[in-house]
This record gives C-alpha cells, structure tokens and sequence, in this order.
C-alpha cells in the first residue's frame, strides 16, 4: 500500500509537469517545385496518436515535447521526421514523389512505367483484390476495373466466369480474353474435366493482373488478342528478405437466398381441380418444396502454407494449397491441392536472371446433376419424397415424367481428376557487348491429364431402361517456346529514350480424349479417339519512344501463322500504333493542380482464330458410331457391320477475323495524385467474322457451316476515378470508381444483301427448337425477338392476343418484332477500402444498368395446361405467375416475360483486424459475399450473361472466417 501511494504522489507531481513542458508548434507545409501551401498534410508525434492536418492554406498547430519527432506525411510526396527541439515555427517544403508514375506495368513481351505507358493497360495489385474464400481467381477482379465484366457461370464451386473486356468482338468465335500466366498464355478452349482452367491458378498466389484493352497494347499478342489480354504474374520471394512462414485459412459457409417462385401444394392442388380430366388418385398428401430437398448448407476450407527466403542473388517462394469447397446443390464437391514453387537466381553481376515457376495441381471434382434443378421446380409438390417403405416417390411407367430430384442427387454419380502442371522457365540476360542490349527466352508447359467415371441408374420410370456408365480419359498439352530481344538506350542528341523489341514465338496445342460408354444393349464400347492439334507461329516486334520526356510514340507489329487455315489464308499482320502527351511536363502546366496529365490515342488490328475445329478449311472424314454402322453381307452366316465414315462440312476460303480498334484516352492526377482517373473512349469494328450460319439446301455437306461472314461494332466510354480521402499514421480512406457504358451492333451478317435475314438464337425450354434471340444486321446480338402482348383495361395480359404489326388481321412470325436486349448499356463498380490502426474495412459494390432478362421458368411452367395435362398420368407443379396471368397454355414468345434486370449488388464486405507479436502475427477476418442485391427483376438472379433465366444454379450468400499466421 505504501509503494502504491509513493507511485500515486509522484504521478501528481509529474502530470503538470509534463504538461508544462509541452508546447504549441506552429508552421506551414509547402511544395518545393512551386512554393505553394499543400493542404491535407499529415502531421504526427511518431509514437503516440497525436496528430493534425494541415488547413487550406498549408498552416498548423500541433503540440510537442523537446525530442518529440515530428512526421510529416502526404500522398504523392516523400515523407519527412523533423526532430523538435524547442523551434517557434517548423516551416517544412516536401518533396513530390513519383514513385506512383514511374510504377512498373508489364506489357507483352516488356514492361514500362505508368506514365509511359500509351495504350489502354491497367494494373490491379494484392491491395485492390476482393476478400474472402475465393476459388477461382477471376473472381478477384470482378467490380475492379472499367470495361471488364466478369460474370460467374452460376453457384458451382470453383464454377467458371464470362469474362468480358469490352464486350465480345466476335460471335460464334471465342469471345473470352487471352490469358498470360507468367509468360505462358494458357489454352483459350480451357482444359478437359475441369470446372474453370483458371482454378489451377492459387488465387493466393497471385501477385498482380494486368489488363490490356485496346488494340494498341494487345495489338504485340496478335492473333489472340481481339478480346483484350490479362496478365496473371504470380508471387515470387523478394531479395534480401527474411525467412517467413505463413498460414492463411478461410473457412466458409454458404447458404441458398432465393429460390424459384413455384406453387404450393395447395394451390397446385386447387388448378388440378379445374382439370376436365381430374384424377384425385394421382395427387398426394404431402406439401414437399423440393427445391430446398436438394440445396444445402455448404461449407468450405482453403489453406494456404507459403514458405519464402530472399538472398542477395536467390529467392525463392514455395505454397501448399488445400481447397474443399461444397456446392449448394447436394452432392457437389470441388477440391484442389497443389504445390506452388518460384525461384529466381541472379549470376554474373546480376546480368543473369533465370526465373523457374512450377504449379503441381490435382482438381478433383464430383458433379452434381444439375437436371435436378428443373426436376425440383417442376416436381408435384403434393408427392413426399420419400414412400412409407422408406424408397425414393417415382411416377412409375411414366416415360416423360421427372425423376424425383432427391433420387436423382443420391444415385448419380460423376467424378473426375485432372491432373495439372503449369511451369514456365525464363531466361533473362543483359548482353556484356552493348550496354542496353537484353536477351529474354521463355519456356512454357501447360501438361494436364484426365480421368472421369460417370454412372447414372436406370430410370425408375421407364421399363426396361438401363444404368448407363461413361469412363472417359484426356490429355491437354500447351507447349511454348518464344525469344526477343529488347534494346534501351538514350539518344542525348535529340533527348529521346528508345526501347526496341524483336522476336519469335512458337505454341503448340494438342488434346486427346478417349472415351467408354454404355450402348444401348448394355454393354460397353470404346468410342473413337478424338486428337485435336493445332500450332501457331509468329515474328512480333516494338518499337517505343519517349521525345524529351513529353511526348510518346510505340509501334508494334506481329505475323502470326495458324494451322487453321489453308495456306493462301494462313498467316496474316497486325499493327498498332499509339501516341502519347505527358503534359503536366510542359512548362505551362509546372504550377498548376494537376500533378499528372497525360493524353493518349492509339489504334491497332487484332486477329481471332478459336473457331472450334482445327481444319474447317479441309474436307475431311469422321468415323461413324459403331451403333450406326451398316451391314455388309454375311461370314459364315454371320452379319458384317462395317462403320462408316462421315463427310464434314468446310469452307477452303476460311480465314482470320480480324478487329480494328481506335482508342483515345485522358489520364490524370490531382493533388498530389491523390485523386486519379482515366477517361478511355474506344470504337472497335470486327470483319470477316468466323461464324456459324444456316447454308442454303445442297451448298454444303451441313445446313450449318462456319465461314467468315459480315461485321459486328463496338463502342463505348470508361471512366475510372480513385481517391485517398485520408491519409495518415493511423487512419486511411481509399475510394475506387469506375462506370462503362457500351454499345454492341451487328453491321452486316449474311453474304447477300437481303436486309430481312437474321439467324435464330438463345435456345429456351418449352419446345424443341425454340429460339427467344437473333443475330440482325442493327441490332445487338443478344436482342430478344418476340410478339409484342397486348393488356386488358386492368393491365392484365390477354392470353394469345398479340399487336398484329405488319396488319395482316393474322398473327404469324412476321408480327414478332426486335425487343430490348440482354446486354447493359452501362455496368459499374464501387470499392471502398478503410484503415484505422490495425482494423481495415472494405466492400465493393456492383452494378448494371439497361440490360434485360427472358424469364424462361415463368414462361414455360407459368400455365394451367403444364400442370394439368402433363404427358402422362401426373401432375406437376407450375410457376406462380399462373396465378397473375391466368394463362391456360404456353405464350413462350410474348415480351411479357421480358423485363429489365437492371440490379446493384452488394457483393463483397470484409472486415480484419491484425494482432501483432514479437513472433507471430495474427489477423482475423470476418468476409460476406453476395450480401445484398437490389433489382425489380422478379426471376431467381439478374445477373445470368446470355439473358435467359432457366434452371439457373443460385448463387449462394456465403460468409467466411479468415485467419492468418504470420512467422
């Protein structure tokens, strides 16, 4: 108690002590280029929370104690620590520090500085990633950047997304972007087995993405770069860094948050008995939603073990990787293990590089039939699921009646291992006779290998079906090989930096995939062996230049060659050219608010070749179906089969798409680069396109033929603005914007000059053969074509009653008109990142505006004649819409299932906190996806690609626990 009391005098007799030693220092924070007051500064006593900020006019006051240190900090300048000791005033110039434009962004085949950079190139690094248990590493990205839309498959673990950047510059060719992983671009037709190539790629691992956009910067990739090129670098060990040991785990847990709008049983019970033919025998007793039979709460785990260690000439990065993620649809099941391993060892002087990335991955996944989603929307809700002997409710003899969902889930069975390495060795060599004279060689293997089983029982409703079985087995190998070298001087005599470029690339893609499957005797039999092989050749060189540290000129051309095409069309040139202005260099802008200012424009050709078939250019055979082969007389009185061979479809004149683009652009930067934006407007036209169109009767060896036909255009504007709102010690503020807007058209489409032609698409349920989209000269190729509905007095829509549009007083398929389309005119994204100490907060919203939605479900099984006169002795159950409409029979094609799906969705919220430690640190987190979604879209989700709402695989709300060790 003494001690306590001496402590407790003594603590009062210091306090105003203290308080009397500290004073008030004052002083003003100015710019040394131009003198003048910076306001916002960051002002703090290292040590301790106490701080300020500078006022409009660059002025303070802060309190300090003699040996305090004072730290003076601001975006887009070098930071300074004044010691105080006892000054009246502490007047303090800083620094600008460019670090921000002179941040290096790869390139194909280089890199440059953002500032120096003149095409559309956009780096998106570790800090602006989305948080949370995330399988497939494109899902990183998605809100991230403008004129990118990622749009996932559905809610399928490990599920793979359309990607878009700038929407699709093709029709039936590919239409996804090219993807580099470290120098390696991977098999744009993805890899056998698997639910998304991408997955091979540790979303954890990966360091950065760079986006090209235009054609000007992709314009160096050629022939595969018409919807835009992203580079995927993954993490290496840093030099001279200490040894680190982490452990990262997310664990999840995912729910379903909708489901499709489908009668009760009740009512399905009320519309059976409005059936002339009604048979009370055939209903149950029970009130079974199905749909929530077959969904589950799924839970995940992702660990990551990473190991790193940087020398003074070698560093190296070594990743273990387990991820078990269950899907929502029972029974669904994705994992992933796999070992990631980079080094990097510099020799002779550090003129020599060598970079060794290896990726050892195992996918393996059980799918779930996702037939059962339909099955559960349309299933009889009055039947159990289950009888009183405890076996699976069937409608037994019925043909065409559904399987029991439940059933359907606990019997099939379809599982598959894909094998996979991804390694890549470059050689990087700073040549001794010619100071700036570098030599890079890189060498790929993308080598996977496949083994599936399938099993699906015999249909309970059909006598004398049979189980059916299916072994398959794959093989993908993408191999590259390519050179350059690069040349980087300074001609002093006219103050020019040049960068020159020169080299060769050479990939060769090859599949197989066998396959044993049952008959219909019930045996098993080999199927053919498919090989599918394709190469492509190219000579690419650049050339860069930066006069007088203001004005930027690059020139790039690439001479691809594919296999694809016959020889008179096989090899093809695409140019690009850009130009840039850095003109916060000029003098008349050296004062001024801008602190980066620069205007670019660019254009460039591009090329598409991912057309499906390797040889459409050929007349070629494919052998028949033994099932289908032809008898050929008798052996011993023994009939001959001989299977036959095929004649394909082609077209000798078959050759590139192509793409031409126009980019103009204005970056700039404010405050010290504290506020950022780009303003990037492109118009981009595609000829010659390789699609499949109808062929007239007898023209061909098909009615369907893939040819280079017609032209498609594209236009928009992308606007990206990011913001430090607050900048200090303990508190930042980070705000990321960005908005497109889009047009899409068709130009010309068919070979001859009829302006009425126009190919059928969007296959919808409800029919065999029926189309709810076309492809049309002026329109934009997710228009949807239909009969305009017409309403009664109460807006009610009247059943089959139609606007007759060419006033024929008939309704027929020329009355069906263009309506709206799938695409958006608009799409957005909002990011918000906050730090205070050691918690951080971020979420991230996204938007679409303009776009629409065929409510397929609702069209379909929204009537009384699908639930009352099923093909069988049966009901099923109805969508509720039946209940609005009270439509008797299908109208499949009335704009009344058309309706905007315009939608922001609150998709990614997290929030962490670091612990530190003398030895380990801790952060914790706590991460929510798919949060909130606000639309006036009445289906299961707005945000399905193709516009098509049917048996969509929900999305589901998943939450997830972060914990990450640090040693």
């Amino acid at each position: 108690m003494k001690t306590f009391m001496n402590s407790l005098m003594l603590l009062v007799f210091l306090i105003p002590s203290v308080m009397w030693s500290q004073t008030t220092v004052s002083g003003t924070v100015t710019d040394q280029a131009n003198a003048l007051p910076l306001p916002g500064v960051n002002i703090v006593i290292k040590g301790t929370t106490t701080g300020t900020t500078t006022d409009f006019d660059g002025n303070f006051s802060i309190s300090a104690n003699n040996g305090d240190v004072v730290v003076f900090s601001y975006v887009g300048y070098g930071s300074q620590e004044i010691i105080y000791t006892g000054q009246q005033r502490l007047n303090v110039v800083l620094i600008e520090d460019t670090a921000q434009l002179d941040e290096i962004v790869l390139i194909g085949y280089g890199s440059t500085t953002k500032q120096d950079a003149t095409g559309a190139v956009e780096k998106i690094g570790e800090k602006e990633f989305n948080q949370g248990a995330i399988v497939s590493p494109e899902q990183l990205l998605a809100g991230k950047s403008a004129g990118v839309r990622i749009t996932s498959g559905g809610g399928d673990p490990g599920g793979g997304s359309e990607i878009r950047i700038r929407g699709g510059a093709s029709l039936s060719a590919n239409n996804s972007p090219l993807i580099v992983v470290d120098g390696l671009p991977l098999d744009q037709r993805g890899v056998q087995g698997v639910r998304n190539q991408l997955n091979a790629i540790n979303p954890n691992d990966i360091e950065d993405f760079v986006i090209l956009k235009d054609a000007s910067a992709t314009a160096i990739y050629g022939s595969r770069a018409s919807n835009g090129v992203i580079l995927i670098t993954t993490k290496k060990g840093k030099t001279n860094s200490p040894f680190k040991v982490e452990y990262d785990l997310k664990a999840s847990v995912g729910t379903v948050s909708d489901y499709v709008d489908v009668l009760s049983a009740d009512q399905v019970r009320a519309i059976a008995l409005t059936d002339s033919n009604y048979n009370a025998s055939l209903l149950g007793n029970a009130n079974t939603d199905w749909q929530k039979h077959i969904y589950q709460t799924a839970v995940g785990a992702i660990h990551n073990v990473t190991v790193s260690k940087g020398y003074e000439s070698f560093n190296f990065r070594a990743n273990i990787n387990h991820t078990s993620q269950q899907g929502i649809l029972t029974g669904d099941l994705y994992e992933r293990n796999s070992i990631n391993l980079s080094a990097v060892k510099r020799l002779l002087n550090n003129n020599l590089k060598l970079t060794l990335t290896t990726k050892g991955i195992i996918d393996d996944n059980k799918f779930a039939d996702h037939g059962a989603i339909g099955a559960a929307v349309g299933f009889d809700p009055t039947q159990a699921v289950y009888n009183p002997d405890g076996s699976f409710f069937q409608h037994v003899g019925q043909n065409l009646a559904f399987t029991n969902p439940v059933f359907t889930l606990a019997n099939n069975n379809n599982r598959a291992r894909n094998q996979r390495n991804i390694t890549n060795f470059n050689i990087d060599y700073n040549l001794p006779f010619l100071e700036g004279l570098k030599f890079n060689l890189n060498a790929g293997l993308d080598y996977s290998e496949l083994s599936g089983k399938q099993y699906s029982p015999a249909s309970p409703n059909k006598p004398g079906s049979i189980n059916y079985e299916n072994f398959y087995e794959g093989l993908n190998r993408n191999s590259l090989l390519d050179f350059y070298f690069n040349y980087k001087t300074k001609l002093e005599s006219i103050n020019t930096n040049m960068d020159l470029t020169a080299g060769h690339s050479y990939q060769e893609f090859y599949i197989k995939s066998d396959r044993r499957e049952t008959e219909s005797s019930g045996s098993l039999i080999q199927r053919p062996t498919i090989i599918n092989r394709n190469a492509l050749e190219s000579y690419f060189a650049r050339a860069s230049f930066d006069f007088d540290n203001k004005y930027l000129l690059s020139l790039s051309l690439r001479r691809d060659g594919s296999s694809r095409f016959g020889e008179d069309n096989r090899w093809s040139n695409f140019p690009g050219v850009s130009i840039g202005w850095k003109m916060t260099n000029e003098e008349f802008l050296q004062n001024s608010l801008f602190s980066n200012l620069k205007l670019r424009a660019g254009w460039g050709k591009t090329g598409q070749q991912e057309i499906g078939q390797n040889y459409g250019y050929l007349g070629i055979y494919s052998p028949g179906r033994s099932d289908a082969s032809v008898q050929f007389g008798y052996v011993n009185g023994v009939p001959q089969f001989i299977n036959t061979l095929r004649p394909e479809e082609f077209d000798e004149n078959l050759k590139w798409e192509e793409t031409s683009q126009y980019n103009v652009a204005l970056d700039f930067g404010f405050f010290n680069e504290r506020l950022t934006g780009t303003v990037d407007a492109y118009y981009r036209e595609t000829t010659d396109l390789l699609a499949t169109i109808p062929t007239a009767a007898g023209s061909n060896l098909s009615d369907l033929l893939t040819t280079n036909v017609g032209s498609v255009l594209s236009k928009g504007i992308e606007i990206s603005l990011n913001g430090a709102l607050a900048r200090s010690t303990d508190f930042n503020w980070d705000l990321g914007f960005n908005v497109t807007f889009q047009e899409n058209k068709i130009t010309k489409l068919s070979l001859g000059e009829d302006p009425n032609f126009f190919i059928a698409q969007g296959g919808i349920s409800g029919g065999v053969g029926n189309n709810i989209q076309l492809w049309k000269e002026g329109l934009d190729p997710s228009t949807f074509y239909v009969f305009r509905q017409v309403y009664d007095t109460a807006g009610k829509p009247i059943e089959g009653a139609y606007v007759d549009v060419n006033g024929d007083n008939q309704i027929t398929e020329a009355d069906k008109q263009a309506y709206k389309k799938a695409s958006p005119d608009a799409y957005m994204g909002f990011t918000n990142t906050l730090n205070y100490k050691n918690l951080d907060f971020s979420f991230t919203f996204r938007g679409s505006f303009g776009n629409y939605m065929y409510d397929n479900v609702a069209s379909d099984r929204g009537n009384i004649t699908t639930i009352n006169d099923a093909p069988g002795q049966y009901y099923v159950n109805g969508h509720s819409n039946v209940l609005d409409t009270n439509f008797k029979n299908q109208n499949l094609f009335s704009d009344y299932y058309i309706s905007r799906a315009d939608f922001v969705k609150l998709d990614n919220v997290s929030l962490g906190y670091l612990i530190p430690g003398e030895k380990v640190d801790l952060r914790i987190s706590l991460t929510a996806t798919n949060l909130l979604t606000l639309t006036k879209f009445k289906g299961l989700d707005p945000e399905i690609s193709n516009g098509i709402d049917n048996n969509f695989y929900p999305r589901p709300q998943t939450f997830v626990l972060g914990l990450n060790f640090t040693f």
